[in-house]
């Protein structure tokens, strides 16, 4: 009897807890609370009501959202995104891909997000897009800073507080070399979990506090781990922000068990797909050591290496 009682307790919180994937397997969970790769995209069996909001964060007020300007008020009355499913999905590209090497999953999110501003791959399937994600500061920044301004190239790299406020002189590096510094949150919560208000406040502390020191205006928003839902897209949207995931991801944020070059290099490269929105992890010191190349390959098979846009 306990035995029984102990298993049907555990099916329970199976149900209550983490991303369920579409095949009904469970979703390994992230292994760093700051960097990590989610898994293929699925869907949490959570519950869609959303959590009662904290007035612990109201946005500042300012002016339409654009480069040069503070993102827009939004009111934080009570149920104002309660129609929105806060189903999260923990996005993953996945494995299968069409005759363009493009992951499918893509192009299909693109379709069904696309309303919230929320971008998978590009279009424009001449280009690649490179994008980092810095939630803390292992020593190579600099490096690929280097590499990137050698190749003349420009990328995203998405922040956290904890990153910008450690780091104020790669950050304004990245600014003053023409790169796009990007929105990672405030504190790299799962999204889906907070409140409406607690949501805003994540992105727009940030944004306010990025603001103010570099005098940089954000607009674009990596939700931590990849993980949204409808809602939270919906509120990313209301604040002035595009929501950009990526096409291409692997496990290069374990800083002691990192791939070889050359497994790191096939695989980056194996990959290569118009329209290609690159995740690399700036902890991963196979990702410095092989980046020039990469981007030499990229460029050897027709692709231009552009500034997001999308």
């Amino acid at each position: 009897m306990k035995r029984l009682l102990c298993a049907l307790l555990c099916a329970a919180m199976a149900l209550l807890c983490g991303c369920t994937g579409a095949g009904g397997t469970e979703s390994a969970s992230s292994k760093s609370a700051v960097s990590s790769l989610p898994p293929t995209p699925s869907v949490s069996s959570t519950s869609s009501t959303q959590s009662t909001p904290s007035s612990s964060s109201t946005p500042s007020s300012s002016s339409a959202p654009a480069i040069s300007s503070t993102p827009p008020v939004v009111p934080t009355t009570a149920g104002e995104f309660a129609d929105y499913s806060n189903k999260k999905i923990c996005w993953g590209q996945g494995v299968i891909v069409n005759e363009k090497n493009q992951p499918v999953t893509c192009p299909q999110y693109n379709q069904k997000y696309g309303k919230y501003g929320a971008v998978f791959m590009g279009t424009n399937e001449k280009n690649i897009y490179l994008t980092f994600d810095e939630g803390y500061e292992n020593g190579y920044t600099a490096k690929i800073l280097d590499v990137l301004k050698e190749k003349n190239v420009s990328a995203v790299f998405f922040v956290t507080y904890d990153y910008v406020s450690k780091n104020a002189a790669l950050v304004q590096r990245m600014i003053d070399e023409g790169h796009i510094v990007g929105n990672h949150s405030w504190s790299h919560p799962s999204m889906p979990n907070k409140s409406d208000d607690e949501v805003k406040s994540e992105i727009q502390k940030l944004h306010d506090y990025v603001l103010k020191n570099f005098g940089y205006s954000m607009n674009l928003f990596r939700p931590p781990m990849g993980e949204f839902s409808e809602r939270t897209l919906a509120i990313t949207q209301s604040l002035g922000y595009k929501t950009v995931l990526w096409s291409f991801a692997y496990l290069d944020y374990d800083t002691k068990n990192q791939p070889t070059e050359e497994k790191a290099f096939s695989r980056v490269t194996g990959a290569e797909h118009g329209g290609a929105v690159y995740l690399l992890h700036a902890v991963s010191a196979t990702n410095t050591a092989i980046l020039g190349r990469v981007i030499d390959n990229m460029r050897s098979n027709g692709y231009s290496i552009a500034k997001f846009d999308v």
